[in-house]
């Protein structure tokens, strides 16, 4: 038998395989895959129901709305000032004569929502504040529906340490691919994992024709509709290195055997070579309600959760090697996920600063990786003789977020010398 871990990612372990509907929480409703998981639900009322939201708090009035088309029974907001405002909105949407749905609120509302009774969680928030729901849901023995990627990056370990076997059930489109393609074999017949790129806005442009390149020209990504952050990850092809890591984490594949491809069409969303030489690749038009329907309806398929392709017409599909020069975050990414404890926190939490620095006009979109690349190097190699904690990753990120700061200001001021 083999002495391999066993992968956080198993399409062939079941955890609690329930039949019948389904009780499904969602975290980050009136997000990008908050907003179209809800879309599959209400045209699936009987596959599930859904009984709880959350949000950060800035789009109230689709909040109550969402809670009102859904008739959920608790509604949470990490923003303690907004919920005047949300109960306003829920007044307006409820009749007189009809209950409320419970109100949460802070910045621990999400993460006591994941615990709640339910079947499946789907963790569909934006950044490394996914991590103590993703931890709260495993804890609780709910089946985690994870789109949240950085919950895995800057916590690995400690998610290693709870999820069950069948637990977690990726919701990327590149894992939710990869999933589906490793049901057709063990993992003893895997050779090498195959992770797609669109190659987002800038694919073929060289390191020296990014370093003029816009907010405007960053947010216009060529296939995906997604929300800034995720859309500028995309761009400077952060996402794909994340991507690596918690391919790595998932499925239990070393690094060296998990390569990055661009293919700009985004209809193979990510294959499997196995050893005896064939390549099984899983192709949809890229529309994110299919990678839900398997997180939350897996194993079984839901009927028409997304568009199928039309064979009838002519198409060409093209696939491309990385340019590592014009983008260096994957092998960045490679690096920091060898590393390992602390050190993926630092590079994604080095990210998000940069990337809101740049959003916001005050750092050059080339300085982006120049500067995450920096802040990793500053803080070394992580001690992996100890237990990674929630403090240990909390504490990384802090730091990692001021020197970042830092290291931003300082390249915006040179940029404009």
């Amino acid at each position: 038998m083999s002495d391999r871990p066993a992968p956080l990612a198993d399409p062939h372990l079941l955890f609690d395989p329930a039949a019948g509907r389904r009780d499904i929480v969602i975290l980050g409703s009136t997000g990008s895959i908050g907003t179209q998981a809800i879309d599959l639900a209400l045209r699936n009322p009987d596959r599930f129901r859904v009984t709880a939201l959350s949000a950060a708090g800035g789009r109230v009035g689709l909040l109550a709305e969402q809670a009102r088309q859904l008739r959920v029974n608790t509604v949470a907001v990490a923003r303690e000032d907004v919920v005047p405002a949300l109960k306003e909105a829920l007044n307006a949407q409820y009749g007189a004569s009809e209950p409320l749905p419970e109100i949460l609120a802070g910045p621990d509302a999400a993460t006591d929502l994941a615990a709640s009774e339910c079947h499946t969680v789907l963790n569909g928030i934006t950044g490394s504040i996914g991590l103590a729901p993703t931890l709260a849901a495993l804890r609780a023995g709910r089946t985690l529906a994870l789109a949240n990627k950085e919950s895995l990056i800057v916590g690995g370990p400690l998610v290693k340490a709870l999820a069950k076997p069948g637990q977690i059930i990726p919701v990327d489109s590149e894992h939710a691919a990869l999933f589906q393609a490793l049901a057709a074999g063990t993992r003893a017949d895997v050779r090498k994992l195959v992770v797609t790129a669109s190659g987002g806005p800038f694919r073929g442009r060289t390191r020296a024709e990014l370093a003029g390149v816009t907010v405007k020209d960053a947010l216009a990504h060529p296939t995906w509709a997604m929300g800034p952050v995720i859309t500028i990850n995309s761009a400077t092809l952060v996402n794909k290195g994340l991507e690596v890591i918690e391919a790595h984490l998932l499925y239990d594949i070393p690094f060296d055997r998990i390569e990055v491809v661009v293919h700009p069409q985004s209809y193979v969303h990510s294959m499997v070579e196995f050893s005896d030489g064939s390549t099984l690749a899983q192709a949809t038009p890229p529309d994110m309600r299919g990678p839900i329907a398997i997180g939350l309806g897996w194993p079984e398929r839901v009927p028409d959760a997304a568009p199928a392709f039309d064979w009838t017409k002519a198409s060409t599909w093209e696939f491309f090697p990385l340019d590592t020069e014009a983008f260096p975050s994957v092998g960045l990414a490679r690096h920091v996920g060898t590393l390992g404890s602390t050190a993926p926190a630092v590079f994604n939490a080095a990210n998000e600063e940069c990337v809101e620095a740049f959003l916001a006009g005050r750092l050059p979109f080339t300085a982006i990786m120049d500067t995450v690349s920096a802040v990793v190097d500053e803080h070394g190699t992580p001690d992996a003789g100890t237990s990674l904690t929630v403090a240990d990753v909390l504490e990384a990120e802090t730091w990692a977020r001021a020197r970042a700061q830092e290291m931003a200001a300082r390249a915006a001021v040179e940029a404009r010398a």
